[in-house]
């Protein structure tokens, strides 16, 4: 079986073939720094991260381009929010999302350039479309004419006629109010930079067109992203790009948002959940579970809850492994992974099926350990190593060693609280209500906050 690719442009899935034999070229929109990462701005490195990953399996050479947005009109407004220089806003986020990549386990892309680096080549790829006929200056700012490229909204899968385009204050001048802005004129107090046309800065849409021509040429094999960016982000990099005279994107890979309460996890929302934050109430490792093992094109509901299952779905392969480890000793990842695993990942990425082969492995390894085969269990474990490296999730792996809260902690003090926990329920079942306050008020007096669900009760760590 090949491997195959949902691609947005479409709206199919279709057989990966790389424009360059055994080489694979990636370009993703990163972060814009205005403030710290939230998990859905992790899970969409996550989920190329396992794509990365599983290409690299396969044996492809991977070029892995990653951008930062460190200027725009978000951090301009956090600027004068904050009274804090942009540049400092901007290399302070930008570091808690380099880190917060780093503790969930991704890999770091080949180059990550930013937007404030790349000037002159958009100034270079504004002055190839002015002279083409596809881009106009207007009182400072530079356009891009939409009806000069005749399959705009081609992956939006918008008319025309109907389109709305995003805009903020001071794109003034245009010819028609469709068009959208790839350099805007300078304003009193913000940062700019000298063009032929004044001074100004980056639209948002040019510093992507123009650092992935610079990093992969005048094709490459994948653009990736969030959901959200299909319009108007993506929509107006092909326009800029191809008008421009650039093949761009073979293939078009989006993954779907974490939402809260059916809404998309959003810093202006103010329902985000700082992945600084989860990484102290959660071991990273479980994270990572969490968030990668979805399908990408999945939505997913964040609730703590969720996360909970993730965490006990985990400990019962880290429990597999430890049980073998001390057994038989450490065991090595074998060369290749199960057959059915390798279809599920070919088959556009279907990490929740290649993930059921690894408990299948487990749940076979654990009834070897039963009957005392020692030999089959060991098999099993190098096959769930192996499975477990191309999703970067093996335990056993360095990058986790010493990362997980407490050492492990965690799981042990989590076994012994279910232990009271069980006793509580089972005083409550025979209305012993006494003995039943009592066992939580000593919990509570440990600094555990001890919460009843109708899934039963769960604890964590009081900090008031």
């Amino acid at each position: 079986m090949s491997l195959r690719l949902y691609d947005t442009n479409t709206r199919q899935v279709r057989d990966f073939v790389p424009l360059v034999p055994g080489c694979v070229s990636m370009y993703l929109c990163g972060a814009t720094v205005q403030a710290a990462p939230h998990i859905g701005h992790i899970r969409s490195n996550l989920n190329f991260d396992v794509m990365r990953r599983w290409f690299g399996y396969r044996g492809y050479q991977v070029t892995f381009v990653r951008n930062v947005t460190d200027i725009d009109d978000k951090v301009i407004a956090k600027e004068r929010q904050l009274g804090t220089p942009w540049w400092e806003i901007a290399y302070t986020n930008e570091r808690a999302f380099n880190e917060g990549y780093a503790a969930l386990g991704c890999l770091p892309p080949s180059v990550e350039p930013r937007a404030t680096g790349h000037v002159p080549e958009m100034i270079e790829m504004m002055r190839a479309l002015i002279a083409k006929g596809h881009a106009y200056e207007a009182e400072g700012n530079v356009y891009f004419a939409v009806t000069t490229y005749p399959d705009y909204l081609e992956l939006s899968n918008q008319e025309l006629e109907n389109l709305r385009q995003p805009e903020s204050a001071g794109e003034t001048g245009k010819r028609d109010p469709r068009d959208f802005a790839m350099w805007k004129r300078a304003k009193e107090g913000e940062p700019s930079w000298e063009t032929p046309w004044g001074r100004g800065r980056p639209g948002w849409h040019l510093e992507c067109s123009a650092m992935a021509h610079k990093y992969l040429g005048k094709g490459f094999d994948i653009h990736g992203g969030g959901i959200d960016l299909i319009f108007p982000h993506h929509e107006n990099e092909i326009a800029q790009s191809k008008a421009f005279g650039d093949d761009f994107a073979n293939f078009w890979v989006h993954n779907a948002w974490v939402t809260m309460s059916g809404e998309k996890m959003s810093k202006s929302l103010g329902n985000s959940v700082l992945i600084s934050e989860m990484v102290q109430r959660w071991r990273p490792i479980v994270l990572r579970y969490y968030l990668a093992g979805p399908h990408y094109r999945s939505m997913i509901e964040y609730s703590e809850e969720s996360i909970r299952e993730a965490e006990t779905a985990f400990a019962r392969i880290e429990g597999f492994i430890q049980r073998v480890v001390e057994g038989s000793g450490p065991v090595d990842a074998a060369p290749e992974v199960p057959l059915a695993f390798a279809e599920a990942m070919d088959d556009d990425l279907g990490v929740p099926q290649a993930l059921a082969v690894v408990h299948t492995a487990v749940r076979q390894g654990n009834s070897a350990l039963t009957a005392g085969d020692k030999e089959s269990a060991v098999a099993r474990l190098a096959e769930v190593r192996a499975m477990l490296g191309v999703l970067g999730l093996d335990p056993l792996d360095e990058h986790w060693a010493g990362t997980d809260r407490g050492d492990d902690l965690h799981g042990v003090v989590d076994s012994l609280v279910q232990l009271v926990l069980e006793q509580r329920q089972a005083a409550r079942a025979r209305k012993d209500f006494a003995t039943s306050d009592a066992i939580r008020d000593q919990l509570t007096r440990a600094g555990l906050a001890i919460e009843d669900t109708p899934s039963g009760s769960r604890w964590t760590i009081n900090n008031q």
